[in-house]
């Protein structure tokens, strides 16, 4: 054995024995990406994605796989992972407009005899090329990755090496607005679409596909043709899904749903909302979207937001002071959309008035574009806020104490904290008060609602805490 290649044989002899314990879907997503790095003795080392990635490995086969380096390496056998730095990802260097635009194969559809022509359908031929509706410019090179976002990017690319054969399908992506979602959808259908020329992709948003199904149900004998065209699909992207509302709407995708999801297709969602938070959608249909990985994207960090203006500088061919671009990060901290729309406006601002771009100007523009708040509330000064009207402590709040008192205000705190708030998800929620998940969030959400409408003294106290914390009026 090839003393420079020893790590590589052993962890191909790894994977062989390991394929045969883990099932085929579970061996792709999460054994495939691991890249062997070097062997020492008894000890191996491997690189993985991300520490989600490592985290997940751990959790659920450090069993199989401690037996398996046994067998192979011997019994002192050790695993120490190397994660994937965020730092090795490529910088943003958006393409021209002339760029490579998607482009799928020709596919077979039924085509029109007479009547008013199918919105998918070219009456005549049986052969269509179906407009993928993809961006050039969301792609993964040019999508920042940071804390905010890598469980999103890890899964994301995962499913782009192997598309209907990993975990996470289908894939929902949720958060607030301007944090990239309908990037990294984009993006995983263009990898898709690099790599596997002969799948069909298509990108839509809810709304549009309403429409669609509407239009479709009221034109004689066309449904079929709607569901037919939709089912030639290999990797489905709908953005906004929260749109879809309708019975006869939500009725028609759960029947494409199940017919790509059983066929091994790939469905990405993106939703401004996590599935449980989802209204007016049928419990079925809700199932569904989390059968595979629901992730959330969170608000970028000062790291993350620093990174994605010194990419806009390259993207602009233009130089600006590092001092301006930290002042920009520091204070436009919502999402990447308001971010960018700052850094473009100090652009235009310098251009316009023929002055220097300086710390001055960024504070004269964004203060016209960002409001700041009177009061910055946060999960952590809504607790402090409830600990101390209630009297209990900090740490009995977020404790899995079952005391009527505690439990009162751990679910006042929770509400508070969702309509105070502005664009604090379920989850984030759920995080800081204990480790709770969306579910047990927002049925204390409920909980508080219910017990207002009905009790003037528990009332109060929300009255209360309300009133303590938002500002009060001039």
């Amino acid at each position: 054995m090839n003393e420079n290649e020893r790590h590589i044989d052993i962890w191909n002899h790894f994977l062989k024995i390991v394929e045969q314990i883990v099932e085929p879907q579970k061996f792709t997503t999460w054994f495939k990406p691991v890249r062997p790095v070097s062997v020492t003795d008894s000890t191996l080392t491997v690189e993985v994605p991300s520490d989600f990635f490592r985290e997940y490995l751990e959790a659920t086969y450090l069993d199989v796989i401690k037996k398996t380096l046994k067998r192979v390496i011997g019994a002192d056998a050790r695993l120490v992972y190397l994660v994937r730095t965020v730092k090795s990802q490529p910088a943003l260097a958006v393409p021209e407009a002339t760029g490579s635009v998607p482009q799928n194969r020709e596919v077979s559809i039924a085509a029109q005899p007479s009547g008013t022509p199918n919105p998918f359908v070219y009456p005549g031929l049986t052969k269509v090329r179906i407009n993928p509706k993809l961006n050039p410019v969301y792609c993964f090179t040019n999508f920042i990755v940071g804390e905010c976002n890598k469980m999103g990017y890890t899964a994301g690319t995962a499913i782009s090496s192997a598309p209907g054969k990993t975990s996470f399908n289908p894939l929902f992506i949720f958060g607030g607005p301007g944090l990239g979602k309908t990037h990294l959808a984009q993006a995983v259908g263009i990898s898709i679409h690099e790599k596997f020329p002969d799948l069909v992709v298509l990108y839509i948003n809810g709304h549009e596909f309403k429409t669609q199904y509407m239009d479709a149900v009221n034109v004689r004998n066309k449904l079929t043709d709607f569901l037919g065209f939709y089912k030639k699909i290999d990797v489905l992207i709908v953005d906004d899904i929260q749109d879809l509302q309708g019975p006869g709407t939500q009725n028609a995708f759960f029947n494409i749903f199940n017919y790509l999801h059983q066929m091994g297709k790939q469905l990405i969602f993106t939703s401004d909302r996590a599935p449980v938070e989802l209204q007016n959608f049928e419990d079925r249909l809700l199932s569904r979207f989390k059968w595979g990985l629901s992730v959330e994207l969170l608000h970028p960090d000062y790291c993350t937001r620093l990174k994605m203006l010194q990419s806009l500088c390259r993207r602009e061919g233009v130089t600006i002071g590092e001092d301006v671009l930290e002042y920009l990060a520091s204070h436009i901290k919502t999402n990447f959309r308001e971010l960018e729309g700052a850094f473009l406006s100090v652009m235009a601002y310098a251009t316009a008035m023929h002055a220097e771009n300086s710390v001055e100007l960024a504070a004269r523009v964004t203060e016209k574009i960002v409001a700041t708040p009177v009061k910055e509330l946060s999960i952590s000064s809504v607790q402090s806020a409830v600990c101390e009207y209630f009297g209990i402590s900090p740490e009995d709040l977020v404790s899995k104490s079952r005391r009527r008192q505690i439990v009162q205000a751990r679910q006042i705190s929770m509400y508070l904290c969702r309509n105070l708030i502005s664009n604090c998800s379920l989850s984030t929620i759920g995080a800081e008060t204990g480790g709770k998940d969306h579910a047990t969030v927002l049925h204390s959400c409920n909980m508080v609602s219910d017990l207002m409408a009905t009790d003037r003294v528990f009332k109060k106290y929300v009255s209360d805490l309300e009133a303590q914390l938002l500002p009060s009026e001039a």
